[in-house]
């Protein structure tokens, strides 16, 4: 938008529509076998030193091994359309710098047939360990919250481009196909004296009842259809779970989060069938601008940047809301949730750390607070009585040993 491309190439937007969904399809299967599946697999309270993707290896080599490959395949997509697996540079101002050739084309086709049928078992398997004890775990952690999204101008799940749309709790519509340039008019942000990062909230609602909810439980709940037809059968088993309302179970983002990795196995079978992807017309230019919006639907959630730049290029004014950001009064509002439900208002307990950590999780936030990789997660839980005096203290270090420090 700053350089003067309203609109790309046919070529270089069906490029960065396959790096955006091998970027989701990593991310997502990172999570599920990597972070989450331990906690499935094993269960909350099991020991620290075997609920990791270690234990998952050991116990599960099978499981383990598809999320790697799954994982593999994303990042090889990512690796071709943007150059390398990690902070590739395919996608540029006005376009892309590369298109694809049949031979790669064919290299990334060998394996789509081998990773639906990969997704659709890990969403199986997810579903069977949730069915299994459905009330825990539909209830654990389970917050009440609107949700947004963008979606399809008709209103298909979107990951790449679209209107925003917010459903309140009891899913009516607050507002629908918003151009992302006016983000500005619906949200805004609060500051508390406690925290370093900001709270968004719907504007109409004020910072009370505004507050939202973005990633995918939001964009499954929010859509009105998925374009690939084994997702949207699962989407559609996943809505009767809310007997029409939107499903509203941290515990659910898992579910939603699969149903998500499968589509993107579908439509990058289906894109890669698309000869525009061969193409040589990349890049659009145009008259520099002095701002420009760009929302996306990151692998955690609705991602928004916004740059003002001056005569020179050289950018004045940025300002982010990340999806962790969008999500910040939900995972407190979650953490809530859980201590109701497990602290006992006298002593702290590794279980009351482990439920927090997995409800934390569930919003699959920046690495650094959702990894628990040989389960180095370090975390602090204080305990004060109405007058602000400590009662209990425990600390997980980063080499997974707890402490109590009081």
């Amino acid at each position: 938008m700053i350089v003067g491309a309203s609109e790309l190439t046919p070529t270089a937007n069906k490029i960065r529509q396959l790096m955006h969904l091998g970027q989701t399809l990593q991310s997502h299967a990172l999570h599920f076998f990597h972070l989450c599946s331990p906690d499935l697999l094993f269960g909350f309270d099991d020991n620290v030193q075997h609920r990791n993707i270690i234990g998952v290896i050991e116990d599960f080599p099978e499981i383990a091994r598809q999320g790697v490959l799954l994982r593999k395949f994303g990042q090889e997509v990512i690796r071709l359309t943007a150059g390398k697996r990690i902070h590739g540079t395919g996608a540029i101002p006005g376009g892309v710098n590369k298109s694809l050739s049949k031979g790669e084309i064919h290299y990334l086709q060998e394996d789509t047939a081998r990773n639906i049928g990969w997704a659709q078992a890990a969403l199986g398997l997810l579903k069977e360990i949730i069915l299994e004890h459905f009330d825990y775990y539909m209830e654990f952690g389970k917050i009440n919250s609107n949700m947004m999204s963008m979606v399809g101008k008709d209103g298909a799940f979107e990951l790449y481009h679209g209107g925003l749309r917010a459903k309140a709790v009891n899913g009516d519509s607050i507002f629908d196909h918003v151009n992302y340039v006016n983000y500005n008019d619906y949200i805004r942000e609060s500051v508390k004296d406690w925290s370093y990062m900001k709270f968004p909230f719907i504007t109409s609602l004020g910072e009370q009842e505004g507050w939202y909810r973005v990633g995918p439980l939001a964009r499954i709940n929010n859509c009105d259809f998925i374009r690939t037809p084994l997702a949207d059968a699962e989407r559609r088993e996943f809505m009767a779970l809310g007997k029409g309302l939107p499903v509203q179970s941290t515990m659910a983002y898992h579910w939603a989060r699969l149903i998500e990795l499968l589509y993107c196995t579908e439509a990058i079978a289906e894109l890669l069938e698309d000869t525009d992807l061969t193409g040589k017309n990349l890049r659009i230019q145009g008259e520099l601008q002095s701002g420009g919006t760009g929302v996306v639907e990151a692998p955690r959630g609705t991602l928004f940047h916004h740059y003002e730049i001056d005569d020179r290029g050289i950018v004045e004014k940025a300002s982010l809301i990340v999806s962790t950001t969008n999500n910040n009064q939900a995972m407190n509002e979650s953490i809530r949730r859980v201590a109701n439900q497990y602290l006992d208002g006298n002593h702290l307990n590794e279980a009351l750390l482990n439920h927090v950590e997995v409800a934390i999780r569930a919003y699959d936030p920046c690495l650094s607070c959702a990894t628990h990789a040989m389960d180095k997660m370090p975390m602090e839980l204080t305990l004060l009585d109405s007058n602000g005096e400590l009662l209990d203290r425990l600390e997980k270090r980063v080499d997974g040993h707890i402490n109590r420090t009081i």
